[in-house]
């Protein structure tokens, strides 16, 4: 991003004056205004020329621009350069116009939002861009935050309100910040005006998640946290309107400090094609060196004979001069092996590729009405190289909507779907939901598909009556109520509000709460509990306790958390209940759902006094005071009973598991870059078959220390080798600490592993010293989760990769928080998802669902690279056929630069007889249809390995061409020299020589694009019986008495054309010639296909062999889990909620509603695809038993 202001120098602190302008802008803060655009009016036409002229190419035509205006050395016209260079900049000029003009477009629409700026007392609208660092800004419900704010003051209760930061890290349920309590009273406008408060605090940086500072009032200081502030990007929820001190503003916001800047990509065969026109560069100076060389010594030893009637031009005095002259006359004439014509036509290759994603309806989402679009024409090949793939989690894999799935009470398991019949239904199987009819407050978006669970509530069933009373208290949730019966829940956390939703379906209605009290409908009833005590949870506890009083004086303690956290604090008497419920718990961690356990403890009334005494002592203590509350939070959270344990599904998105099984099978590495929770990722690692219980080890990386990092990492890559060596690998971890090239860990690892670490620990893993430790370790596993990462880290990891492993990158994601990944990756996708258009503006390609990757990598990716190979082989071949000719022309014609070719035909050659048959099959072909590139995800691999074009394949192209340009000018030469005609003269001419080679290079060049065309259209059959009949055409037409007579001076060769190709033996010569030329190339091609066919080769043999039988069905059936254990815990809640309920401070409700959660029925996938080995052949048996794997912490 860059600044609308200025650059100033690096700041060490910031000081901020509330309501004073003046003061504040002697520090030359940014101002608010963005920009993201490039150019402006005045600077539009030199930098984009600057810009376009750096391509070497156009450099290149430039030059020969130059030498064409100069008469002494031009053997052609300027008009045949000038012409399509000015083209070629036009089209690309108004592209990126019209790309920028988009870019003020977004720009303008972001600057001049609305903003109530508090200005002498007097709350005016002013557009954001005007707003300042100093002011205090109001805000109201739903608004976006326009800058870094400091809360002053809200409508709710001690200046509490609520947020949304989907924008800044991905995550949509709402957090709480609140307001220093000094500054929560000035609640209106005329305290405000009257606030002068100076905030001293940290310069601007990208942290999202901290922020240090202290408020300077009245004599007396307040230190300020990430608490107490108010993000750009956020959006206020739940709270009619709030006021706060601008602190940063622009692009000092941490939201653009992590945006990152906008860079040019260009794709690895524009960089070779750059070397490429170097190198033909310097073939071309060689060629004519020697055709010089070859004129200086001819005009001395021979054309100095000549000189009466064959003088010197004007100028020209001696041999080595016109050797001098002539080269750069042959440089004129042999431009042609690179034609600028080359780049015209890639460009419109690529707007077609670029129509094809946009047009294809398979990527198209019904639902939300979006189709996929390629907002960028110059990266399509590269789809077809990809090899690493960094995608963020909630919204892009996960739909971000939490389910109550199954749940298990007192050793019964409920939740699985069910027939008519009762029975256990198949995969696809969906019988009406549960009738919550009876409850008249239910809500009627909460669907179960298990009556059984139902039932044991109506018949009173005392563990699920219990079970429920558990999820109905034990939370943090506000309740408001709009009208009688109409309920919304104000979760800090999707889990908690599926939770509490389930128990209000199925009964128990948690209605209202005070600091000190829980109302709950039981089965209609409502009962009220005193709420004595909330056990917050944090991230290491993993659990959270309720203990309340029933209106009959018994004391309880309700817990949920983490089944490795809970199951060892139950009483011995549950071992029994234990081994059942865990045998649930494995299934439902196998099913990748989000678990839960709850327990609870009933408590003597003498033993809770002094518990609570002790409670009050520690809360008050002014040291230790985290610790000492740990210590009794986990005195009375022991001996308790099992209640059961609840599954929460995170709904992936539809196609989910199967994309990243197939895109895994074409060798792509998926990694998964996530602000999230450790436990939730990797819940989600394995509800998308990312991580299996197949796997050998799970590493979990979450050291503090740099010394911790590496120790974890080294330990991770030992067990690695270790396991190698185990299994007779025999390589050594010293080879491969000397070895430079990281993929020689990759392929040495024997066994599947994973790597999971944490933002922190990241952190420290991305240093300079250790990048390298790193980058070795995850490229050796298999699956790759990064938690709790900024979106600076997320674009940090993606540009290592890119730094050592030298693969193509696309990262993936729909979030503001995924932008620096998007823009750092070789290719950017952006998900049209729940949380903005931040992502979607900042990629290349956008479409709505995760599962369209597949086909946009593997049909449009795959097509595109193969496509434009061929394209680039065929085009060198053929103008290295066409442009050599006159090389050899040369020898005999004096080194005189006299061109083989009349100059219509050299000018028309790219631009009419052979540009459209080479441009359909560079936008149409295809080796094998769709079907077949998904169904064979290993046909991806030519691409990531660079196979189809590369130098190798660029000399065979020249190779190719030379050869063919040989035979193509001495078997005419050698059938000239003694040819006659008809009548008996003389056949040999210069035009009608000029003629048989010609009409021999369109002839041969054509079959050569059918021999290298593998999908036939109708325009392809167009294109290239066309472009012959053309060629004819205008061939008859220039040797014509009508265009002599218009122009005498120019057309002056009548009726050659006819009366060459009327002789048998031009036509005998031109078939010898094509024969000679193609033969070979078919006689290797269909060797090649016999001894050494590739993959698509063996595909299109299968596809023909079976296209006559009908099509057999897999069933595929739901595979069940090998018996491992693992933890399926996760909740993304945190820490400080309950404390902020006992307190009080949130009780009084805003009249705004939070939306509901939407709940559908969980859909089916696929449970085991095929594996990626080291062959492609399957072997069929039973499956053995997996290794057992272990968590590693």
């Amino acid at each position: 991003m860059e600044r609308c202001a200025a650059r100033r120098a690096p700041e060490e602190e910031r000081r901020v004056r509330a309501n004073a302008r003046e003061y504040n802008e002697k520090f030359q803060y940014a101002s608010n205004c963005i920009k993201t655009s490039k150019y402006n009016i005045v600077t539009f036409l030199p930098v984009n020329l600057f810009e376009q002229f750096q391509e070497v190419a156009n450099t290149y035509f430039l030059f020969l621009l130059i030498l064409q205006l100069i008469p002494q050395i031009s053997s052609l016209s300027w008009f045949t350069t000038i012409v399509p260079l000015v083209l070629v900049l036009t089209i690309t000029a108004v592209k990126d116009a019209t790309d920028d003009y988009f870019r003020h477009k977004s720009d303008n629409q972001v600057n001049n939002r609305q903003s109530q700026v508090l200005i002498s007392g007097v709350l005016r609208q002013e557009q954001w861009m005007n707003v300042r660092v100093g002011d205090i800004i109001k805000l109201e419900n739903n608004q976006f935050v326009a800058a870094d704010l400091l809360l002053l003051c809200s409508s709710e209760p001690h200046g509490l309100c609520y947020i949304e930061t989907a924008e800044l890290d991905g995550e949509t349920n709402m957090k709480v910040r609140q307001a220093i309590p000094v500054t929560s009273e000035l609640g209106d406008t005329s305290k405000l005006a009257r606030f002068d408060g100076e905030v001293i605090c940290e310069p601007p940086n990208n942290k999202l998640d901290k922020f240090g500072g202290t408020l300077y009032w009245k004599e007396n200081k307040y230190p300020l946290s990430n608490q107490n502030m108010l993000l750009r990007g956020c959006v206020l929820r739940n709270t009619e309107w709030c006021f706060g001190l601008v602190i940063f503003a622009g692009p000092d916001t941490k939201l653009m400090q992590n945006s990152g800047r906008t860079k040019f990509k260009r794709t690895s065969i524009d960089r070779l094609m750059n070397t490429l026109v170097l190198w033909i560069f310097g073939f071309l100076v060689c060629m004519g060196v020697i055709l010089a060389i070859g004129n200086a010594i001819w005009e001395h030893e021979v054309g100095v004979c000549f000189q009466i009637y064959l003088p010197w031009d004007e100028g020209v005095h001696s041999a080595f001069f016109s050797g001098f002259l002539s080269f750069w006359s042959y440089i004129i004439i042999l431009n042609t092996v690179v034609p600028i014509s080359l780049y015209v036509s890639v460009e419109v290759i690529r707007l077609g590729h670029s129509y094809f994603i946009n047009w294809d309806k398979k990527m198209y989402c019904a639902k939300r009405r979006t189709p996929a679009e390629a907002r960028t024409t110059t990266l399509n090949e590269e789809l077809g190289q990809v090899e690493y793939i960094f995608s963020d989690k909630t919204g892009t894999l996960t739909q971000n909507i939490m389910v109550f799935s199954k749940c298990s009470v007192n050793g019964h398991s409920y939740g699985d779907v069910q027939d008519v019949l009762g029975h256990k239904a198949e995969l696809g199987e969906r019988p009406e939901p549960v009738d919550f009819s009876f409850n008249p407050l239910a809500d009627p978006r909460f669907q179960f598909w298990d009556p059984s669970l139902l039932e044991a509530v109506k018949l009173g069933d005392p563990h699920v009556h219990e079970f429920f009373r558990l999820l109905s208290l034990c939370h943090t949730v506000m309740s408001e109520e709009k009208s009688e019966g109409e309920l919304y829940y104000k979760a800090q956390s999707p889990d908690e509000g599926a939770l509490v939703t389930a128990a209000r379906n199925f009964g128990f209605v948690f209605r209202s709460r005070t600091p000190k009290t829980i109302t709950v409908h039981e089965l209609g009833r409502a009962i009220t509990y005193q709420l004595l005590a909330i056990l917050d949870f944090n991230n290491i506890r993993k659990r959270m306790s309720v203990i309340v009083r029933s209106p009959e004086g018994k004391i309880r303690l309700y817990c949920k958390g983490a089944d490795t956290i809970l199951l060892e604090r139950l009483h011995p008497v549950n071992q029994d209940l234990t081994n059942v419920t865990t045998d649930h718990l494995n299934e439902y961690a196998g099913e990748g759902l989000r678990t839960l356990v709850l327990a609870y403890k009933d408590l003597e009334e003498s033993y809770y006094e002094d518990w609570s005494e002790r409670l009050h002592r520690a809360g008050s203590a002014p040291e230790a005071r985290e610790d000492r509350l740990a210590r009794l939070y986990d005195e009375v959270e022991h001996d308790m009973m099992l209640l059961g344990a609840t599954a929460i599904e995170d709904k992936l998105q539809q196609g989910v598991p199967e994309t990243i099984a197939i895109l895994t099978l074409a060798n792509i590495k998926i990694w998964v870059l996530t602000g999230d929770k450790q436990e939730t990722a990797v819940n989600i690692g394995y509800s998308c078959k990312m991580l299996t219980d197949d796997m050998t080890e799970v590493f979990v990386v979450t050291g503090h220390t740099v010394l911790e990092v590496r120790e974890e990492l080294r330990k991770a890559r030992e067990k690695m080798m270790d396991a190698s060596r185990s299994m007779g690998n025999g390589f050594s971890y010293q080879e491969k600490l000397s070895s430079s090239k990281l993929t020689s860990v990759l392929e040495a690892i024997a066994g599947e592993y994973a790597l999971v670490i944490n933002g922190h620990s990241l952190a420290h893993a991305l240093e300079a010293d250790m990048e390298v430790e790193f980058l070795e370790t995850a490229c050796a596993c298999k699956a790759v989760i990064c938690c709790r990462v900024t979106p600076l880290q997320k674009a940090q990891v993606v540009e290592l990769v890119k730094k050592y492993k030298k693969a193509v990158t696309l990262a993936i994601g729909d979030g503001a928080n995924d932008v620096s990944m998007i823009k750092t990756a070789h290719i950017g996708v952006g998900i049209s998802g729940q949380e903005g258009i931040q992502a979607v503006l900042a990629s290349d390609y956008s479409f709505s669902q995760f599962k369209f990757l597949q086909r946009l990598l593997l049909v449009h990716g795959r097509w595109s690279y193969l496509r434009m190979c061929k394209f680039l082989c065929y085009f060198f071949y053929k103008n290295f056929a066409f442009t050599m000719v006159h090389f050899w022309f040369g020898f005999f014609c004096g080194f005189s630069a006299q061109t083989v070719y009349d100059q219509y035909f050299i000018t028309l050659y790219n631009i009419v007889y052979t540009s459209l048959p080479v441009l359909a099959m560079g936008v149409f072909d295809q080796d094998v249809p769709e079907q077949r590139s998904m169904e064979y995800p290993k046909l991806y691999e030519p691409g990531q390995l660079n196979l189809l074009f590369n130098k190798r394949e660029f000399f065979i192209c020249i190779a190719q061409g030379i050869y063919t340009s040989v035979l193509m000018f001495f078997i005419p030469y050698g059938v000239f020299a003694d040819a006659t005609r008809d009548d008996g003269a003389q056949l040999a001419d210069y035009q009608s020589f000029a003629v048989t080679v010609a009409t021999s290079l369109v002839i041969v060049v054509s079959v050569q694009i059918g021999l290298d065309t593998g999908f036939w259209t109708a325009i392809n059959h167009f294109f290239i019986w066309g472009s012959l009949a053309a060629y004819f055409a205008i061939l008859f037409a220039m040797h014509s008495d009508g265009l002599f007579q218009m122009f005498p001076n120019q057309f002056r060769f009548v009726g050659n054309a006819q009366n060459t190709l009327a002789q048998p033996t031009v036509w005998l010569t031109i078939a010898l010639t094509t024969v000679v030329c193609i033969m070979p190339v078919v006689a290797f091609r269909f060797l090649k296909l016999d001894l050494k066919p590739e993959l698509s080769d063996t595909v299109r043999y299968t596809q023909l062999v079976r296209k006559k039988q009908k099509t057999q069905h897999r069933c595929m059936r739901r595979v069940g889990r090998v018996g491992s254990r693992r933890s399926g815990y996760a909740f993304s809640h945190q820490e400080g909620f309950g404390e902020l309920i006992m307190s009080g401070k949130n009780m009084r409700l805003s009249s705004l509603a939070l939306s509901s959660f939407a709940a559908r029925p969980s859909a089916g996938w696929i449970e085991t695809l095929r594996k990626k080995k080291g062959s492609d052949s399957s072997a069929a048996g039973s499956p053995s038993a997996a290794p057992d794997k272990t968590l590693k912490v």
